[in-house]
């Protein structure tokens, strides 16, 4: 077990968490909800991974890490994980603004993405036994 490791991913995570509070209200910037969603799922899959013992791939794919820790948690929305996958990149450059096939995300898209890493982020931490105390101990 390496919990000194998966916190620092966890305090990564809620980061992304922190920014999300302030934005995710914001129609004008869902993209960068998406974005920070996409971020703060992916730090706190590599949380589990470390906290396991487990290589963690410099990948971005979130479906393929939601493969390497199902016998830890269970994520039900591959819909959700599919969707930030395809936003990760088109997020961060001018032209595309993070489109979905339909546009940029809308403002009930960016509340799916933000209450979903939310959510994410404090099952992760309950299942590692990471108080959240120590998570925003700087």
């Amino acid at each position: 077990m390496n919990q000194k490791i998966a916190v620092e991913w966890l305090k990564a995570s809620y980061s992304d968490i922190v920014v999300l509070d302030k934005i995710f209200l914001d129609d004008f910037i869902t993209h960068i909800t998406a974005f920070h969603s996409q971020q703060s799922v992916e730090k706190s899959f590599k949380a589990i991974l470390e906290y396991h013992e487990r290589k963690v791939p410099k990948k971005h794919d979130l479906l393929m890490l939601k493969d390497l820790v199902q016998s830890y948690i269970s994520v039900d929305s591959e819909e959700i994980l599919d969707d930030l996958n395809d936003l990760y990149i088109e997020s961060r450059y001018p032209g595309s603004f993070g489109l979905l096939p339909c546009g940029k995300p809308t403002l009930e898209d960016a509340k799916k993405f933000y209450d979903f890493a939310n959510e994410f982020f404090s099952r992760v931490c309950k299942l590692l036994e990471i108080n959240l105390e120590e998570i925003k101990d700087k």
